[in-house]
């Protein structure tokens, strides 16, 4: 099985470095120098890791064979995959992979349809399903278990108990522009 484990973005430097947007709760492991990735487009890998380092809080990597800011340049917007074997399931019963989240339908406590997780984006405080709803748009939920109170893997969904104004913005919208009501503005 393929997963996705990061975007390289902008070069950084003149020695070939780039910047990766992490898409993995393992980068130690999945991102380690030495680590061979094959890539989205196709054409610009395998990429294998030569370094790796932190930088005011963003991963660098440098590949083999790309030695210059051109050439870390040309790789900009370059997805990494990784090859993970199919059974492997995370030690922690809480603790999923991403490809076991994509496509889960997600629904309300109450049973409403929310939309279908396309992806997950890995912050520093907290993941976020980036669900798209039935028109299309999208809806950021964290995963954080106040908000998503259930993963059911065999039911290929996840049960939310969003708070007020998560996926139902136009409620939030429209008390925002009808603003105070007509008395209190009459008093002011």
């Amino acid at each position: 099985m393929q997963l996705v484990v990061a975007r390289i973005g902008r070069a950084h430097g003149i020695k070939g470095e780039v910047t990766v947007e992490v898409r993995t709760d393992e980068p130690e492991l999945r991102l380690a120098p030495g680590a061979v990735l094959l890539t989205d487009p196709a054409a610009t890998g395998p990429l294998t890791i030569e370094t790796g380092r932190v930088h005011s809080g963003r991963l660098l990597l440098r590949f083999q064979g790309v030695g210059d800011r051109n050439a870390a340049e040309a790789l900009r917007n370059t997805l990494l995959i990784a090859e993970v074997d199919p059974e492997a399931l995370p030690e922690e019963e809480d603790e999923y992979y991403d490809h076991q989240l994509i496509d889960l339908d997600v629904v309300t406590k109450d049973g409403v349809e929310v939309g279908r997780i396309t992806e997950i984006s890995h912050l520093p405080s907290q993941d976020l399903f980036i669900v798209e709803r039935p028109d299309g748009t999208e809806v950021l939920v964290p995963f954080v278990e106040e908000i998503v109170t259930e993963i059911d893997l065999e039911e290929q969904r996840a049960v939310i108990d969003p708070p007020p104004g998560l996926i139902d913005d136009r409620a939030a919208r429209d008390e925002v522009a009808d603003g105070p009501s007509a008395s209190t503005r009459e008093e002011s």
